[in-house]
């Protein structure tokens, strides 16, 4: 049975075991684009609550979550020639460092992998139902969704829905 293309967990994953996984020796493959994704000290310049980082707190829409992620790893299939992909997305509290969030993508050539990693990260950074809550030396905020993400996903032609 294939592993499943999206994962939600608590846990750290294993990026070599993500990717073997995905691959699993399929001769196809010649191309393989990976994202990972980690907690940052401090949340980006000129945020309303710019500050350092103590940690981040991810929760998500259990079953709806996943049923959209899904659906934009189908229309990466549909937009790019790639052999598989997949998403695998921490929940709960993480400190600085930790790992957040891991898109792997297969393909015969790179330009299809590195583009549809690419699409998918603009679309979980924008429309994936997650929110973020950060705590700070000044205390806890919710993390608003950026201008530049929303443009970053605009590119592929898709409107971003908390524009």
């Amino acid at each position: 049975m294939a592993a499943p293309r999206v994962r939600i967990q608590h846990g750290a994953f294993d990026i070599a075991q993500e990717i073997a996984d995905l691959q699993a020796h399929d001769p196809r493959v010649g191309a393989i684009c990976t994202f990972l994704g980690t907690v940052r000290d401090r949340n980006a310049p000129g945020e309303a609550h710019a500050a350092s980082v103590q940690s981040l707190e991810l929760e998500h829409y259990p079953g709806m979550t996943e049923k959209s992620i899904e659906a934009m790893i189908d229309e990466a299939q549909r937009r790019f020639d790639i052999l598989g992909a997949r998403v695998v997305h921490r929940i709960g509290v993480l400190a600085p460092t930790e790992q957040v969030v891991l898109v792997v993508v297969t393909s015969a050539h790179r330009g299809e992998s590195f583009q549809a990693c690419e699409f998918l990260m603009d679309y979980l950074k924008t429309q994936a139902p997650f929110w973020k809550k950060e705590q700070t030396p000044r205390g806890a905020h919710w993390v608003d969704a950026r201008v530049s993400d929303d443009a970053a996903l605009a590119r592929w032609g898709i409107a971003a829905r908390n524009a």
